[in-house]
């Protein structure tokens, strides 16, 4: 997220009283990590923001430990924790609340000797199973970074398809597609007068071994910024977007909106269909990190995280569960358009 945030007035602080209301008591206290329910609207208000989907229950984590702030992407691992990153180089592995309970893990990111600051902005991740590698978009250097299981540095790119996406507004969303191929998408759109059309590059695999990637653009609501992508058992694209309203005090909006992969063409639009409209009637912050998890039914959980930006008392670390069926949501059509 673009760091003038950052450098909001001190007076900022006396705001801050007024962001736990409707919090309930913890569901439980680790020294680690606090899980704190959100109270949540009705029904009638839920559904006419989240159409499609439903929210189960919305949680504010907090942490004493210095490590615990600022993520920005995240996506589930095979022993049912989340993996969650963030724009400093650091990591979570968490235990998903009423799933089985397991310590936190916190990291840092083993990056090759003498990694600038500017290749530790870790905005968004890629996973592939087969191999335990992930793939990280570093925001600042607009660069792509391998690791292994390990979370050690295997590979470093940095494709000059990202060259000029902005210090501050690169890739915030990447995955891998189950035919091997990668998309990363650029936050911002290419200019204020286009306030819908975001750079975007599909890798023909692997981004370390095959650089030569293939400029597009995505099509998202006017005004939004691209924050996270996760893909739906069936290959369709859920992709989390995010704008800042007000700065005194900070107020977010979101939207998710879903596009379908295998209508991406070298030179087009890639266009998406909006699903939901986080809006601030509900319990939202900075959501930055979107995570799909199948179910044993036809039915998903997508997860959602905010990034507090390191300012834990003007900004929360929120964690939503939604549940939606995949059979609801739309297909979007293709409308071809070269640019």
């Amino acid at each position: 997220m673009r760091r003038n945030i950052v450098l909001l007035l001190p007076l900022l602080l006396l705001l801050a009283v007024t962001w736990d209301k409707g919090a309930r008591a913890p569901v439980h206290f680790d020294p680690r990590i606090r899980v704190t329910p959100l109270r949540l609207p009705s029904a009638k208000i839920l559904s006419s923001y989240l159409g499609p989907f439903q929210l189960d229950a919305a949680w504010r984590l907090t942490s004493p430990d210095s490590r615990f702030s600022g993520y920005s992407s995240m996506l589930p691992e095979p022993d049912g924790r989340m993996l969650a990153f963030t724009d400093g180089g650091k990591y979570l592995r968490f235990s998903l609340p009423g799933a089985t309970r397991a310590d936190p893990e916190f990291g840092w990111v083993k990056f090759g000797r003498k990694r600038r600051a500017a290749f530790r902005d870790v905005e968004s991740v890629a996973y592939d199973p087969s191999s335990d590698r992930y793939w990280l978009g570093v925001e600042g250097a607009n660069a792509i970074i391998r690791l292994n299981r390990n979370l050690e540095e295997t590979g470093k790119f940095k494709p000059v398809q990202m060259k000029h996406w902005g210090a501050n507004t690169g890739p915030e969303a990447m995955t891998r597609l189950p035919d091997g191929r990668f998309v990363a998408i650029r936050e911002v759109s290419r200019s204020w007068r286009d306030a819908r059309l975001h750079q975007a590059v599909l890798f023909d695999g692997d981004p370390i071994k095959h650089p030569a990637g293939h400029r597009f653009f995505f099509d998202g609501p006017d005004n939004f910024s691209v924050v996270d992508m996760a893909l739906l058992p069936d290959g369709r694209a859920l992709i989390l977007m995010r704008r800042l309203l007000w700065a005194f005090p900070m107020r977010f909006a979101g939207r998710i909106v879903i596009a379908d992969p295998a209508q991406i063409r070298p030179g087009g639009i890639w266009h998406s269909v909006p699903l939901a409209s986080l809006a601030s009637v509900l319990p939202v912050d900075n959501f930055e990190a979107i995570a799909v998890v199948p179910r044993t039914d036809s039915k998903v959980n997508v997860w959602l995280m905010s990034d507090d930006n390191n300012m834990r008392i003007l900004q929360r670390t929120l964690l939503w569960k939604l549940t939606v069926d995949p059979r609801r949501l739309p297909w979007p059509r293709h409308r071809h358009q070269a640019r």
